[in-house]
């Protein structure tokens, strides 16, 4: 009997007709049966955001022949849930890609991340979950570097496995011209945004504020996903979604918990 493909999930916070979606498409429909489920606007920056004070749309949409594809009204983490729940039955893909993101998911921006929280929301599920973003902005950026990454890693996490609770966090370096020197297993750089919010004024010359920022590392340790970027490496962080400290509850022990 023959092996039967695994189904693979894919979604984004881009927005379903997002380039970096269709090269994702694209290279999962090597690997096995692809089904998609985005969202039908950019959804940047939801980070786990879920819709639970309106109604969800799903919308059979067209975006490469042979694909199974979804538009759907709501944030990437529904698109996860509605895709497992509602046109899966409740059975789980073998596989969920998330991305390609055009913009970073380095460090701290991976708690903000729409692409970051539907593969947290996978490994949540126990699905072996992949993030990809690319280090540009630009809808017209290039992602061709970025296709044999993404089937080095799909092809390892298919014939490896995942562990139970983690997910992949993979940034490639924006196309420079120059060849990526490879693939780096890192943690996480400490870092921040310097928030800033600038005042302007609509047409009724009413206030309003327009959230800016800019990035700050100071973590210099060539073991960080931002020092890997910076020298034209791929940066792979395995991401948790179990966010206790535990190396502070002895500490924690130590203290007076008396009541009253």
């Amino acid at each position: 009997m023959a092996k039967q493909q695994p189904l693979i999930l894919v979604t984004n916070d881009d927005g379903i007709f997002a380039p970096g979606i269709r090269t994702l498409v694209e290279e999962m429909m090597a690997f096995g049966r692809v089904l998609v489920v985005a969202p039908d606007k950019p959804q940047s920056a939801m980070g786990h955001a879920i819709t639970i004070h309106s109604f969800l749309r799903l919308q059979s949409v067209h975006l490469i022949d042979g694909v199974e594809a979804w538009s759907c009204s709501g944030t990437p983490v529904d698109c996860v849930k509605l895709a497992i729940y509602k046109l899966l039955g409740g059975n789980k893909p073998d596989l969920l890609v998330s991305g390609v993101n055009h913009g970073a998911n380095i460090s701290i921006n991976v708690l903000y991340s729409g692409t970051m929280s539907a593969a947290v929301e996978g490994a949540m599920e126990g699905i072996p979950s992949i993030g990809f973003s690319l280090m540009e902005h630009a809808i017209e950026a290039d992602f061709s570097h970025v296709r044999p990454v993404v089937r080095s890693v799909v092809q390892d996490t298919l014939k490896h496995g995942m562990t139970s609770g983690i997910c992949l966090n993979v940034n490639v370096p924006k196309n420079t011209g120059l060849p990526l020197k490879g693939i780096r297993i890192c943690r996480q750089a400490k870092a921040n945004w310097e928030d800033e919010f600038e005042t302007r004024f609509d047409p009724g010359n009413k206030e309003y504020y327009w959230l800016k920022g800019e990035f700050r590392s100071s973590d210099h340790g060539e073991d960080t996903d931002v020092w890997a970027v910076e020298n034209q490496y791929v940066s792979i962080v395995p991401t948790q979604y179990d966010m206790t400290a535990h190396h502070s509850i002895a500490t924690l022990n130590t203290w007076d918990h008396a009541l009253g």
